[in-house]
């Protein structure tokens, strides 16, 4: 089992290196190991991405030439072996043995002896091989260098402790079910069942586990007394300050997690529309709204292209959850550094602004529009936000951040950009936006 779970460690993230595919494409090809080979599988997976830039440029210096492109399935077992060896406990001849053997079940049997010598000379050459991590920033910030170098210059005072701690492991968060009892109650319930937890100390249904487990074990899963979400995501519906018999706007709804928390904070009383561009995503959303016996609207459109969907009703909130980098939670998806292109951000930054613009229309006068998005970068954020301010004369920014903080931007800006571990919370930007009555 060792070998052949180190090749469908190998198969997945070549899906993700040379395919172009998420790594939420990826992880139900583990699904059918026991649950001690599934942590194994997923450890080895997001360890390589964690430190694919590194071991990217060690396999290169092994490699007496490259190999061919059809063998880029042996090109990522070969960075599973380097990982392993270098970043993790796992003994060094499990380590040969296993990932040698993993040829066979790749059905590439020739490569064994190459895989051998190849991992043994890393053993006998591993404090000159590590030292590559120190030939560029980039290199050992274990990021692109186009990230590198826009966190450099969006944050100066702090770019090296954003980049470090975008490599932390996550934890386990839960949103407790205010409909289904208070969060004390279900802390409760959890020691009772001898699994340690603690409040977040702002996202008011927040619980953070002191160690990951399986979910669907935990108490009242099927009952949908919890749901899994970041902290930080879990400010959303806090921020949006919403009530019960509102009309709540959710664009770029899905998969329906803040969605849900709006309805479970106003008792499942709110006129909730959720719109999202994939009938897939959409899909999922109905599904957990379903799970959680929540009464949603749905449509399928895009939401910028608001002659396609909205009819005239004007909302009292709505939340502008923008699609964007997600640099912000490359911890939680390490493959997040692999896929993601400088190209894409012109790119996203022009939807962005169009989201704004046409959403804006659709807000009542005294209303607010909360714009969020999961990145760090200021172009996607706080240049966004200035650019609308400054091209519509009926929009104030509100005092968003919660909490006091020493970040080098918040000296003089209402909005609220979090960095990834900071208040144990995922990167995330929020602004809220109250339209007046002129």
């Amino acid at each position: 089992m060792s070998a052949d779970l180190r090749a469908l460690v190998a198969k997945g993230l070549s899906e993700v290196i040379n395919k172009g595919n998420s790594l939420t494409k990826v992880l139900p090809n583990f699904d059918k190991l026991d649950d001690k080979n599934k942590a194994l599988a997923r450890e080895l997976t997001f360890g390589t991405l964690r430190k694919y830039y590194p071991l990217e440029v060690i396999s290169e210096q092994l490699l007496n030439k490259p190999l061919k492109k059809k063998d880029n399935d042996l090109k990522c077992l070969i960075l599973v072996g380097l990982y392993q060896l270098f970043f993790t406990r796992i003994p060094d001849h499990a380590v040969l043995s296993e990932t040698v053997q993993a040829t066979i079940s790749l059905k590439k049997k020739w490569a064994k002896n190459l895989i051998n010598a190849l991992l043994r000379k890393a053993l006998r050459e591993s404090e000159q091989l590590l030292s590559i991590m120190n030939i560029s920033p980039s290199i050992g910030a274990c990021l692109p260098k186009w990230l590198f170098k826009q966190l450099k210059q969006d944050w100066p005072n702090n770019f090296e402790e954003i980049a470090k701690s975008s490599h932390q492991r996550a934890p386990l968060t839960l949103r407790v079910n205010k409909r289904h009892g208070s969060r004390g109650a279900y802390l409760s319930r959890l020691n009772a069942v001898e699994i340690n937890a603690e409040n977040h100390p702002i996202a008011e249904q927040a619980l953070l586990l002191e160690k990951s487990c399986d979910i669907t074990k935990l108490p009242g899963y099927l009952d949908g007394d919890f749901s899994v979400q970041d902290s930080a995501a879990q400010m959303a519906a806090q921020l949006l300050d919403v009530k019960a018999e509102q009309r709540i706007l959710d664009a770029c709804a899905a998969p329906g997690g803040k969605t849900a928390h709006i309805l479970e904070l106003t008792d499942n009383n709110a006129k909730v529309l959720a719109i999202d561009n994939s009938a897939r995503r959409l899909q999922r959303l109905d599904e957990n709204m379903s799970r959680l016996k929540l009464n949603v609207e749905t449509i399928v459109a895009d939401a910028s292209d608001t002659n396609s969907w909205f009819e005239g009703e004007m909302f009292d909130r709505i939340l502008c959850d923008a699609p964007c980098s997600a640099l912000g939670i490359i911890r939680r998806h390490p493959d997040i550094t692999v896929l993601r292109r400088e190209s894409d951000i012109v790119a996203l930054n022009a939807i962005q602004q169009q989201l704004l613009d046409s959403l804006w229309q659709c807000l009542k006068p005294g209303g607010i529009m909360l714009y969020s998005t999961c990145s760090i970068l200021k172009s996607e954020n706080t240049e966004q936000i200035s650019h609308f301010l400054s091209s519509h004369n009926d929009a104030a920014l509100l005092d968003t951040c919660p909490v006091d903080s020493d970040i080098d931007n918040k000296n003089a800006s209402k909005d609220w950009q979090i960095f990834p571990g900071e208040l144990k919370m995922d990167g995330f930007y929020y602004a809220k936006l109250y339209k007046s009555a002129s």
